[in-house]
């Protein structure tokens, strides 16, 4: 018997700017609300870039305006759910573009299932990720690692939702001090952020760390590739290829 899974496009940017990133996302969810596009995955990094999302708590921000322009980070009022949270290079970032059909829908079964996919991938490093029940995100013991946060944009030609936004996850070491020091992150004070090389030691490239994650995403959402475009297909390749530019420990 064949089972049908459904492909979608993945894409993988070393760098793209956080309006060009966001103005994509729309774009591409009206396109695949109307049929004419597959459900993506963009994986990619962002310049510095601080996000607001819909709790809009501006107290959360400790920098001021000028302080913002002098470090080069940029402020964007977004539209999806949590608060505040930082961008910047040596983060992954997701997002997922996917529909979800009304017939037993479960919106905080995907927010867990985005979880479990980096859960899942951080036991192949042999690190233990949890959660934390009164927030949504990946923790390695009072250390966060990685953030989520999404939108559910109600489709207009079906019923159901696609989605957009996604995680953010910390890959290179000394992440927390190079962005999220000029934020109370998630209005969260009483716990730290780290990352896979605070955690392990190695030091991966994004790039690297996208092709590992992928089949991890596919496996969770019951997925396979159709188009991959910018990520090699065997993340071993990143080293030889000088993918991994960071080296090891």
């Amino acid at each position: 018997m064949t089972t049908n899974v459904k492909a979608i496009d993945v894409r993988y940017v070393p760098m793209m700017g956080y309006a060009e990133a966001w103005d994509l996302q729309k774009a591409c969810v009206k396109e695949i609300d109307k049929g004419e596009r597959r459900e993506s995955l963009l994986l990619l990094q962002h310049p510095p870039t601080y996000t607001v999302g819909s709790q809009k708590h501006p107290e959360h921000l400790l920098y001021s305006e000028e302080e913002l322009a002098q470090r080069g980070i940029g402020l964007f009022q977004i539209d999806r759910g949590g608060d505040i949270t930082y961008h910047g290079p040596g983060q992954l970032v997701g997002y997922p573009l996917l529909y979800l059909d009304s017939a037993n829908l479960d919106l905080h079964q995907y927010l867990r299932d985005l979880e479990q996919v980096i859960i899942d991938w951080l036991a192949g490093y042999g690190v233990v990720g949890g959660r934390k029940p009164e927030y949504t995100g990946v923790w390695i013991g009072d250390e966060k690692i990685a953030a989520i946060g999404v939108k559910f944009n109600k489709a207009r030609t079906r019923r159901g939702f696609v989605t957009s936004h996604g995680f953010a996850l910390n890959v290179k070491a000394g992440i927390a001090q190079d962005g999220f020091k000029g934020i109370i992150p998630c209005g969260i004070q009483e716990y730290a952020v780290t990352s896979l090389a605070d955690v392990t030691g190695l030091h991966r490239s994004v790039e690297q760390v996208a092709s590992e994650l992928l089949p991890y995403f596919c496996r969770r959402f019951g997925l396979t590739v159709g188009r991959l475009e910018g990520l090699l297909e065997n993340p071993a390749d990143a080293d030889q290829q000088g993918g991994n530019q960071e080296g090891r420990d």
